[in-house]
Protein backbone atom coordinates (compact mmCIF):
# COMPACT_ATOMS: atom_id res chain seq x y z
CA UNK A 1 0.00 0.00 0.00
CA UNK A 2 0.91 3.67 -0.67
CA UNK A 3 1.40 6.40 2.31
CA UNK A 4 3.05 9.78 2.99
CA UNK A 5 4.12 10.96 6.01
CA UNK A 6 3.01 13.82 7.32
CA UNK A 7 5.58 16.20 9.98
CA UNK A 8 3.97 14.66 12.90
CA UNK A 9 4.57 11.19 12.02
CA UNK A 10 1.13 10.44 10.66
CA UNK A 11 1.02 7.73 7.46
CA UNK A 12 -1.28 9.11 4.98
CA UNK A 13 -2.41 6.10 2.71
CA UNK A 14 -3.70 7.13 -0.69
CA UNK A 15 -4.29 5.81 -4.08
CA UNK A 16 -2.83 7.47 -7.38
CA UNK A 17 -4.10 5.83 -10.71
CA UNK A 18 -3.48 6.85 -14.13
CA UNK A 19 -1.10 8.50 -16.46
CA UNK A 20 1.20 10.71 -14.30
CA UNK A 21 1.66 13.38 -16.68
CA UNK A 22 -1.97 13.96 -17.12
CA UNK A 23 -3.86 16.53 -15.34
CA UNK A 24 -4.58 15.50 -11.53
CA UNK A 25 -8.12 15.06 -9.73
CA UNK A 26 -7.48 15.07 -6.25
CA UNK A 27 -10.69 13.57 -4.34
CA UNK A 28 -11.49 14.20 -0.31
CA UNK A 29 -14.03 12.20 1.30
CA UNK A 30 -16.19 12.63 3.79
CA UNK A 31 -17.13 11.56 7.62
CA UNK A 32 -16.30 8.93 8.82
CA UNK A 33 -15.38 7.38 5.27
CA UNK A 34 -12.22 6.68 3.61
CA UNK A 35 -10.97 6.63 -0.34
CA UNK A 36 -13.36 4.47 -1.00
CA UNK A 37 -16.20 6.44 -0.87
CA UNK A 38 -14.67 8.37 -4.17
CA UNK A 39 -14.93 4.78 -6.66
CA UNK A 40 -17.56 6.37 -9.09
CA UNK A 41 -16.01 9.47 -9.60
CA UNK A 42 -11.99 7.51 -9.78
CA UNK A 43 -13.60 5.19 -12.57
CA UNK A 44 -14.96 7.75 -13.99
CA UNK A 45 -12.45 10.56 -14.71
CA UNK A 46 -9.87 7.50 -14.84
CA UNK A 47 -11.54 6.58 -18.39
CA UNK A 48 -11.75 10.30 -19.40
CA UNK A 49 -7.86 10.39 -19.33
CA UNK A 50 -7.49 11.99 -15.64
CA UNK A 51 -5.23 11.13 -13.17
CA UNK A 52 -6.94 10.40 -9.89
CA UNK A 53 -6.01 10.67 -6.52
CA UNK A 54 -7.60 9.55 -3.16
CA UNK A 55 -6.17 9.77 0.21
CA UNK A 56 -7.55 8.43 3.37
CA UNK A 57 -8.05 11.28 6.15
CA UNK A 58 -5.73 10.43 9.48
CA UNK A 59 -7.85 8.27 12.06
CA UNK A 60 -10.08 7.00 8.92
CA UNK A 61 -9.27 4.23 6.18
CA UNK A 62 -5.72 2.44 6.11
CA UNK A 63 -4.17 5.40 7.66
CA UNK A 64 -2.60 5.88 11.09
CA UNK A 65 -5.30 5.58 13.61
CA UNK A 66 -3.79 8.38 16.22
CA UNK A 67 -4.89 9.88 19.19
CA UNK A 68 -4.82 13.32 17.77
CA UNK A 69 -5.15 16.64 15.15
CA UNK A 70 -8.75 15.49 13.95
CA UNK A 71 -9.21 19.04 13.45
CA UNK A 72 -9.27 21.05 9.86
CA UNK A 73 -5.53 22.13 10.29
CA UNK A 74 -4.37 18.94 10.25
CA UNK A 75 -6.76 17.76 7.26
CA UNK A 76 -5.31 20.45 5.57
CA UNK A 77 -2.07 20.04 5.95
CA UNK A 78 -2.48 16.37 5.84
CA UNK A 79 -3.62 16.85 2.09
CA UNK A 80 -1.12 18.92 1.44
CA UNK A 81 1.34 16.42 2.37
CA UNK A 82 0.03 14.40 -0.04
CA UNK A 83 0.12 16.86 -2.89
CA UNK A 84 3.76 18.03 -1.90
CA UNK A 85 5.14 14.59 -1.96
CA UNK A 86 2.94 13.56 -5.25
CA UNK A 87 3.83 17.16 -6.75
CA UNK A 88 0.72 17.43 -8.13
CA UNK A 89 0.10 20.61 -10.26
CA UNK A 90 -2.74 21.99 -12.09
CA UNK A 91 -4.78 20.04 -9.92
CA UNK A 92 -8.24 19.80 -9.61
CA UNK A 93 -9.39 19.34 -5.70
CA UNK A 94 -13.27 17.55 -5.22
CA UNK A 95 -14.42 17.20 -1.94
CA UNK A 96 -17.71 15.61 -0.11
CA UNK A 97 -19.45 16.83 3.39
CA UNK A 98 -16.06 17.15 6.03
CA UNK A 99 -14.11 16.73 2.87
CA UNK A 100 -15.08 20.13 1.32
CA UNK A 101 -14.19 21.90 4.54
CA UNK A 102 -11.05 20.17 4.08
CA UNK A 103 -10.58 21.32 0.48
CA UNK A 104 -11.27 24.81 1.36
CA UNK A 105 -8.79 24.94 4.10
CA UNK A 106 -6.50 23.17 1.77
CA UNK A 107 -6.91 25.52 -1.16
CA UNK A 108 -6.77 28.73 0.83
CA UNK A 109 -3.86 27.83 3.10
CA UNK A 110 -1.51 25.66 1.04
CA UNK A 111 -2.93 25.09 -2.79
CA UNK A 112 -3.24 28.45 -3.75
CA UNK A 113 -0.04 29.79 -1.89
CA UNK A 114 1.99 26.71 -3.87
CA UNK A 115 0.63 27.77 -7.16
CA UNK A 116 -0.70 23.60 -7.11
CA UNK A 117 -4.99 24.38 -7.92
CA UNK A 118 -6.25 24.72 -10.98
CA UNK A 119 -9.92 24.48 -9.58
CA UNK A 120 -12.00 23.59 -6.53
CA UNK A 121 -15.17 21.67 -6.13
CA UNK A 122 -17.20 21.38 -3.35
CA UNK A 123 -20.15 18.95 -2.82
CA UNK A 124 -22.42 19.09 0.08
CA UNK A 125 -19.90 20.35 1.92
CA UNK A 126 -19.92 21.69 5.57
CA UNK A 127 -18.31 25.73 5.30
CA UNK A 128 -18.90 28.11 5.97
CA UNK A 129 -20.09 26.98 9.49
CA UNK A 130 -22.67 24.04 10.70
CA UNK A 131 -23.34 24.72 14.39
CA UNK A 132 -25.69 26.87 14.77
CA UNK A 133 -24.02 30.52 16.49
CA UNK A 134 -25.59 33.84 17.26
CA UNK A 135 -23.78 34.96 14.07
CA UNK A 136 -24.84 31.82 12.09
CA UNK A 137 -28.72 31.49 13.00
CA UNK A 138 -29.59 29.16 10.48
CA UNK A 139 -27.11 26.66 11.24
CA UNK A 140 -28.37 23.38 12.92
CA UNK A 141 -28.47 23.21 17.09
CA UNK A 142 -25.33 21.72 18.99
CA UNK A 143 -27.48 19.26 20.30
CA UNK A 144 -27.64 17.60 17.17
CA UNK A 145 -23.85 17.52 16.92
CA UNK A 146 -23.98 16.62 20.98
CA UNK A 147 -26.49 13.74 19.86
CA UNK A 148 -24.62 12.39 17.62
CA UNK A 149 -21.30 12.41 19.70
CA UNK A 150 -23.76 10.22 22.47
CA UNK A 151 -24.18 8.00 19.35
CA UNK A 152 -21.27 7.33 18.70
CA UNK A 153 -20.18 6.53 21.91
CA UNK A 154 -22.89 4.41 22.75
CA UNK A 155 -23.13 2.02 19.75
CA UNK A 156 -20.68 3.46 17.04
CA UNK A 157 -21.59 0.27 14.74
CA UNK A 158 -25.21 0.59 15.33
CA UNK A 159 -24.98 4.16 14.91
CA UNK A 160 -23.01 3.74 11.62
CA UNK A 161 -26.06 1.52 10.13
CA UNK A 162 -28.30 4.29 11.01
CA UNK A 163 -26.94 6.95 9.09
CA UNK A 164 -26.21 5.12 6.06
CA UNK A 165 -30.03 2.91 5.97
CA UNK A 166 -31.44 6.70 6.83
CA UNK A 167 -30.74 10.01 6.55
CA UNK A 168 -27.33 9.96 4.40
CA UNK A 169 -29.01 8.56 1.02
CA UNK A 170 -32.05 9.67 1.28
CA UNK A 171 -33.04 5.79 1.97
CA UNK A 172 -35.66 6.63 4.57
CA UNK A 173 -37.98 8.94 2.38
CA UNK A 174 -40.89 7.43 0.68
CA UNK A 175 -40.66 5.32 -2.47
CA UNK A 176 -36.94 5.46 -1.90
CA UNK A 177 -34.70 2.91 -4.02
CA UNK A 178 -32.88 1.49 -1.77
CA UNK A 179 -29.15 -0.47 -1.62
CA UNK A 180 -28.09 -2.76 1.01
CA UNK A 181 -24.49 -2.65 -1.24
CA UNK A 182 -24.12 1.09 -0.79
CA UNK A 183 -25.41 1.17 2.87
CA UNK A 184 -23.19 -1.55 3.96
CA UNK A 185 -20.21 -0.31 2.18
CA UNK A 186 -20.60 2.76 4.25
CA UNK A 187 -20.76 0.83 7.39
CA UNK A 188 -17.79 -1.18 6.43
CA UNK A 189 -15.57 2.38 5.32
CA UNK A 190 -16.71 3.99 8.58
CA UNK A 191 -15.82 1.00 10.88
CA UNK A 192 -12.65 0.41 9.24
CA UNK A 193 -11.75 3.60 10.70
CA UNK A 194 -11.07 4.74 14.50
CA UNK A 195 -14.18 5.57 17.08
CA UNK A 196 -11.61 8.04 18.75
CA UNK A 197 -10.73 10.30 15.24
CA UNK A 198 -14.63 10.23 14.21
CA UNK A 199 -15.83 11.65 18.10
CA UNK A 200 -13.43 14.23 17.32
CA UNK A 201 -14.40 15.02 13.76
CA UNK A 202 -17.87 15.67 14.58
CA UNK A 203 -16.32 18.94 16.08
CA UNK A 204 -14.13 19.43 13.07
CA UNK A 205 -17.45 19.41 10.64
CA UNK A 206 -19.72 21.69 12.88
CA UNK A 207 -17.77 23.97 15.01
CA UNK A 208 -15.48 25.17 12.38
CA UNK A 209 -16.09 28.34 10.88
CA UNK A 210 -14.51 28.73 7.59
CA UNK A 211 -15.79 32.01 6.27
CA UNK A 212 -12.10 33.30 5.53
CA UNK A 213 -10.92 30.35 3.74
CA UNK A 214 -14.16 30.89 1.06
CA UNK A 215 -13.47 34.35 0.89
CA UNK A 216 -9.27 33.16 0.08
CA UNK A 217 -10.37 31.00 -2.79
CA UNK A 218 -9.86 33.07 -6.23
CA UNK A 219 -9.84 29.57 -8.43
CA UNK A 220 -13.00 28.68 -9.90
CA UNK A 221 -15.24 26.83 -7.55
CA UNK A 222 -17.97 24.32 -8.21
CA UNK A 223 -20.63 24.28 -5.60
CA UNK A 224 -23.34 21.49 -5.59
CA UNK A 225 -25.45 20.19 -3.22
CA UNK A 226 -28.79 18.66 -3.23
CA UNK A 227 -31.73 20.32 -1.92
CA UNK A 228 -32.62 17.58 0.55
CA UNK A 229 -29.90 16.68 2.16
CA UNK A 230 -31.06 15.74 5.87
CA UNK A 231 -27.09 16.25 6.58
CA UNK A 232 -26.01 19.56 5.44
CA UNK A 233 -29.05 21.95 5.28
CA UNK A 234 -28.22 23.27 1.96
CA UNK A 235 -29.26 26.67 2.42
CA UNK A 236 -26.53 27.41 5.03
CA UNK A 237 -23.90 25.96 2.96
CA UNK A 238 -23.87 25.88 -0.88
CA UNK A 239 -25.97 28.86 -1.38
CA UNK A 240 -23.03 30.84 1.56
CA UNK A 241 -20.47 29.40 -0.59
CA UNK A 242 -21.15 31.07 -3.65
CA UNK A 243 -22.03 34.47 -1.94
CA UNK A 244 -18.30 33.88 -0.22
CA UNK A 245 -16.28 32.66 -2.92
CA UNK A 246 -14.97 35.20 -5.85
CA UNK A 247 -15.02 32.81 -8.63
CA UNK A 248 -18.02 30.36 -8.36
CA UNK A 249 -20.46 28.55 -9.82
CA UNK A 250 -23.96 27.06 -8.13
CA UNK A 251 -25.42 23.78 -9.06
CA UNK A 252 -28.63 22.85 -6.75
CA UNK A 253 -29.91 19.08 -7.98
CA UNK A 254 -33.70 18.61 -6.56
CA UNK A 255 -34.82 15.91 -4.64
CA UNK A 256 -31.27 14.40 -3.88
CA UNK A 257 -29.33 13.84 -0.72
CA UNK A 258 -26.38 13.99 0.69
CA UNK A 259 -24.95 10.73 -0.83
CA UNK A 260 -25.46 11.98 -4.13
CA UNK A 261 -22.30 11.15 -5.29
CA UNK A 262 -22.54 7.78 -5.02
CA UNK A 263 -26.20 7.04 -5.52
CA UNK A 264 -26.70 9.33 -8.51
CA UNK A 265 -23.29 9.58 -10.36
CA UNK A 266 -24.43 9.43 -13.14
CA UNK A 267 -26.05 13.11 -13.36
CA UNK A 268 -23.31 14.42 -10.88
CA UNK A 269 -20.04 12.90 -13.10
CA UNK A 270 -20.80 14.54 -16.42
CA UNK A 271 -21.62 17.76 -14.43
CA UNK A 272 -18.45 17.17 -12.55
CA UNK A 273 -16.66 16.67 -15.83
CA UNK A 274 -18.07 19.27 -18.34
CA UNK A 275 -16.66 22.05 -15.00
CA UNK A 276 -13.39 20.69 -15.18
CA UNK A 277 -12.91 20.88 -18.95
CA UNK A 278 -15.02 24.02 -18.85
Amino acid sequence: MTFVTTKDGVNIFYKDWGPKDAQPIMFHHGWPLSADDWDAQMLFFLGQGYRVIAHDRRGHGRSSQVGDGHDMDHYAADASAVAESLDLKNAIHVGHSTGGGEVARYVARYGQPQGRVAKAVLVSAVPPLMVKTDHNPGGTPIDVFDGFRAALAANRAQFFLDVASGPFYGFNRPGAKISQGVIRNWWRQGMMGSAKAHYDGIKAFSETDQTEDLKAITVPTFCIQGDDDQVVPYRNAVELQVKLIKSSTLKVYAGLSHGLLTVNADRVNPDLLAFIRG
